[in-house]
């Protein structure tokens, strides 16, 4: 009995060391497959390749780039491109439709930025990728929903496949163990943690949960709200450190020094994982309503976090089976209120991260690598390598 050789995967898409979500994504999708993958990474200007798995690099608006990085695509059995608006050159990233009018082995697309309200050109794009793709992948029900609502796109091309995450969940033993521990222990040796990170910039809702402390502090011993992340490098290209500083004085305005600490590290995988264990609950105060991923929000839950967020389209879903609660935007009082029960309400911490640890083995990054495994294996069954895909 003959045995298919594994498929191997070109991935268009930004990679470390850019310091932004998607290449974080793309690098950990890229080890999960733990295949023959070679990455065409999209930058703002030549630099030395980073790793082996980096074929190729294409500069936004070289002349040729476009069709220099389908040609490197080409070379392996299935396409992966990763899709975010902002990464692409030419208005809204068409640029990326130049790259797909070359390629001729099966592509697949991941949305990982669905808009509701899409410009022309943002619409544009979007129906015309999904049209040039055999597969398109968002990350949750909702994105999916919307794409099919709000986009003149075959609704069967579309698949969920979640985020993927890292597994940082503790040992049920240890966590009963510090529960019993914590039972016998004077409530004045610790102080719980909240924990915000990521890259910061506008949009984040950091200052509404430094507001949020200013009505915990009657809580003994108060809790300690750590925000960690540096500045995002297109914010601080353009704004400098403008939030940042902002959100600094709001802690001054709001009496809160001693509650609040910042942390402005790019933290590598290790002390990221440290910093989430420390962690009592992870707050994700966002702004956007038109989030429908989360990276923070799926490692949160996948190590057993109690999470507060605000209620942008991921969380709503993610969180409804009991793995967090959900507070309406720019509300301090509604997050005090969250966070204040999950600190006094018996039982509700350790009900909260039972429901994470529930559902938290599908969303692992090998659990949803063998979910692209699957697809691409059905991408490149349905059609011969070398057959060109029509333009849309």
């Amino acid at each position: 009995m003959s045995v298919s050789p594994p498929i191997s995967y070109g991935m268009l898409s930004t990679y470390p060391p850019t310091q932004c979500g998607l290449a974080t994504f793309s690098k950990a999708l890229v080890a999960a497959l733990n295949s023959d993958v070679g990455v065409v990474r999209i930058l703002d200007a030549p630099e030395p390749f980073s790793g082996d798995e980096v074929v190729h690099q294409w500069v936004r608006g070289r002349a040729g780039g476009a069709v220099a990085a389908a040609m490197a695509l080409n070379d392996y059995d299935v396409a992966i491109i990763q899709h975010e608006f902002g990464i692409f050159g030419g208005v809204e990233g068409v640029d990326v439709l130049d790259v797909l009018a070359e390629l001729w082995v099966p592509t697949i697309a991941v949305l990982h930025t669905v808009l509701v309200t899409p410009s022309k050109q943002q619409r544009d794009i979007i129906e015309q990728l999904v049209a040039r793709c055999v597969s398109v992948v968002t990350m949750t029900q909702t994105a999916r929903r919307r794409l099919i609502e709000n986009y003149s796109i075959d609704p069967s091309k579309v698949t969920v496949i979640p985020h993927g995450a890292v597994d940082n969940r503790v040992a049920l033993t240890s966590i009963m163990q510090a529960a019993q521990s914590s039972a016998h222990a004077d409530p004045a040796e610790r102080r719980q943690v909240i924990l915000t990170w990521g890259l910061l910039g506008e949009g984040k809702g950091i200052e509404w949960g430094i507001e949020a402390m200013a009505d915990l502090i009657d809580l003994k011993p108060a809790p300690e709200y750590r925000v960690v992340g540096q500045t995002h490098p297109k914010v601080l290209e353009h704004d400098g450190e403008r939030y940042r500083d902002s959100l600094v004085d709001r802690v001054r305005v709001n009496d809160v020094s001693g509650a609040v600490s910042f942390d402005a590290r790019y933290l590598d995988e290790a002390e990221l994982r440290r910093q989430v264990r420390e962690a009592d609950v992870v707050l994700l105060p966002y702004d956007s309503l038109e989030q429908v991923t989360s990276g923070v929000l799926i490692e949160a839950v996948t190590a057993g976090k109690p999470v507060v967020s605000t209620g942008f389209p991921h969380a709503r879903e993610l969180l409804s089976s009991g793995a967090g609660l959900v507070v309406d935007r720019q509300d301090p009082t509604a997050i005090a209120r969250a966070l204040r029960r999950i600190f006094t309400e018996p039982g509700l911490a350790e009900a909260m991260s039972a429901e994470a640890r529930r559902i938290a083995p599908g969303l692992l990054w090998p659990a949803v690598a063998e979910q692209y495994r699957a697809l691409a294996g059905n991408a490149a069954a349905s059609r011969p390598r070398d057959h060109r895909l029509a333009t849309a």
